[in-house]
């Protein structure tokens, strides 16, 4: 099964370290385009920072990076590689800093510029992007935090709930984990409770953050 994290949309934080300001931004992009554009209006937003430091990775394999004037490996690399850890693609990242006029060390601006990106990453969070099946879930309300546990741990998602005489899920599944997701359901349900498949969408969901 196909499937890819990427941010679930923009996020920002910011940190000081020895008086030299770190402002970590992140955001969604599909194309090298979008990613050089996104650099771009960072570097005129903070053109008075001493660094504008960047980094993106697309699923088609690309990855780039710049250290913008600091050390060679202590910025773009470290902070390529926050999104190489969790697995995010199609994500650029900038992390601006304005020198405090203390110097950090090589081993201290990896840490900084790793910071900035980790932290503007989780501020965004993770959505994965893969191909789901949508379900009706209808269940008496004693039933529903069962549901609602069997659901997550399918490593399912409840898009929609609605409250009537019972409680209506519309569900996402991983295609991959519907059948065992429906058989679960009748099992803890008595037979009582039934998904009855709509339809499949390929989309981002939010699932997961650092």
């Amino acid at each position: 099964m196909t499937e890819y994290y990427l941010p679930t949309g923009y996020g920002t934080a910011e940190h000081v370290e020895k008086k030299s300001r770190f402002i970590g931004q992140v955001w969604p992009v599909r194309t090298e385009a979008e990613a050089r554009e996104k650099i771009e209006a960072v570097k005129k937003q903070h053109h008075d920072a001493r660094h504008n430091c960047w980094c993106y990775a697309l699923r088609d394999g690309t990855l780039r990076y710049s250290d913008d004037g600091e050390p060679q490996g202590t910025a773009g690399q470290p902070m390529l590689e926050v999104l190489r850890g969790q697995g995010v693609t199609d994500a650029v990242i900038v992390v601006t800093r304005y020198f405090g006029g203390i110097l950090l060390g090589t081993g201290g601006l990896a840490r900084a510029y790793t910071k900035g990106a980790r932290d503007a990453l989780s501020a965004a969070g993770i959505s994965v992007e893969r191909l789901w099946d949508r379900l009706l879930v209808a269940c008496s309300y004693s039933l529903y935090d069962r549901i609602r546990q069997e659901t997550e741990r399918c490593g399912g998602v409840i898009e929609d709930t609605e409250y009537g005489a019972d409680v209506t899920l519309t569900v996402l599944t991983p295609e991959t984990e519907t059948d065992n997701y429906v058989n679960q359901l009748t099992e803890l349900s008595a037979g009582t409770v039934q998904g009855e498949k709509l339809d499949q969408v390929f989309r981002g969901v939010p699932v997961k953050s650092e």
